[in-house]
């Protein structure tokens, strides 16, 4: 199923969503985890009008879902002159598995406008990923990736900078989840010190969004600039600026992850 196809099948019933995820998105024993923060972001927006654009999203991944259906469940927590915070719980059976606070923000009046501006890269011999059956992750059949600067995961590269192509595999418009799942399909750059593979996941997420609307923009063409900050005791810290296609800055993501060697 494309991505688009997962969010709308979700189905509502006594004020809590269900959604049955395919194996085709599963990551290890989890659910790719830019699906997680997408379905509760999908909860969340049933409650807050259109117009309003997505600002922040913070996700705390508490446990990995199981195989079978994940309930979401959101409530406003408190809805201002211009930001409404929102809360979604994803959870399996009684096991709350993910905890997302959204904060929706009406445009201000304000005099400070700075945004970043994108750096060309010159790449000679670009690194595509190849998905393989059983070897690489199995919601990465949805990514096209290739690799600017920087090398592929367990490869003892000494860089801890990467600068990685991405398009998405999605029949659909461009939403602001697909910016969700974007920005989380690719590894951490901490995998590509390591000369073997060993598994890792999230612990925190923090996405800021840059642009108000992004359904003008299409699936094919971003580019993610990763930036290992810091990595000790098997936590590692890594920030990536996600640029749209044309170089225009939409998201700025900031994560904790655990690498387990």
């Amino acid at each position: 199923m494309f991505f688009s196809e997962v969010l709308n099948s979700m189905t509502r019933s006594d004020g809590a969503w269900t959604a049955t995820i395919p194996d085709s998105w599963r990551q290890g024993r989890s659910i790719f985890g830019g699906l997680q923060v997408a379905l509760g972001l999908r909860a969340m927006r049933a409650l807050v009008p259109a117009e309003v654009p997505l600002r922040v999203l913070q996700t705390t991944f508490v446990a990995p879902p199981g195989p079978d259906a994940v309930s979401v469940r959101a409530n406003v927590l408190r809805s201002g002159k211009n930001a409404t915070h929102v809360e979604s719980r994803l959870t399996d059976g009684d096991q709350t598995v993910c905890v997302v606070t959204a904060v929706f923000g009406s445009r201000r009046e304000s005099n400070v406008h700075v945004l970043p501006l994108q750096h060309r890269v010159n790449s000679d011999k670009p690194v595509e990923f190849r998905f393989r059956a059983g070897v690489t992750p199995v919601f990465t059949q949805h990514f096209s990736m290739r690799w600017l600067v920087g090398d592929l995961p367990f490869t003892n590269h000494n860089l801890t900078r990467a600068v990685i192509e991405v398009s998405f595999k999605d029949a659909a418009k461009t939403g602001e989840e697909h910016v969700v799942a974007i920005a989380d399909a690719i590894p951490p750059v901490a995998l590509s010190l390591l000369d073997s593979p060993v598994p890792g996941s999230s612990l925190t997420w923090t996405l800021e969004m840059l642009r108000d609307h992004v359904t003008d923009l299409p699936l094919t063409g971003w580019r993610l600039d990763a930036d290992l900050t810091a990595g000790r005791d098997g936590y590692t810290n890594q920030s990536v600026m996600i640029w749209g296609p044309g170089g225009e800055p939409v998201a700025l993501s900031r994560q904790c992850m655990v690498i387990f060697g």
